[in-house]
């Protein structure tokens, strides 16, 4: 499965309700790390398909969502189980280290 966009709209269903893992990948157009990390989350989507979710929140269109996880730097991965917090990450990180969050 692809990753998909994540707004305040479907936040609850597709990340609070999950019954999987979720990885959340915020970013922003303009963010030059952002776009280096982008196909390393794509992959992850790819490779974990049908056991986590890969969400993705553009903190310019959702900054609800940015100012609800304190997000101050970009790019930001979070990993949520049952609804709860469990690792993040600030900044570019090689595909192994994004995957460490996920253990």
């Amino acid at each position: 499965m692809a990753e998909f966009v994540i707004t305040k709209d479907n936040f609850e269903q597709e990340v609070i309700n999950s019954d999987k893992p979720v990885l959340l990948d915020f970013w922003a157009a303009w963010c030059g790390p952002c776009k280096m990390l982008s196909p390393i989350v794509a992959k992850i989507a790819e490779k974990y398909d049908g056991t986590v979710k890969v969400g993705k929140i553009n903190v310019d269109d959702e900054p609800e969502l940015a100012n609800a996880f304190k997000v101050a730097s970009i790019p930001m991965v979070v990993v949520m189980k049952e609804g709860k917090v469990v690792n993040t990450s600030i900044g570019y990180r090689p595909i192994e280290q994004i995957e460490a969050l996920l253990k």
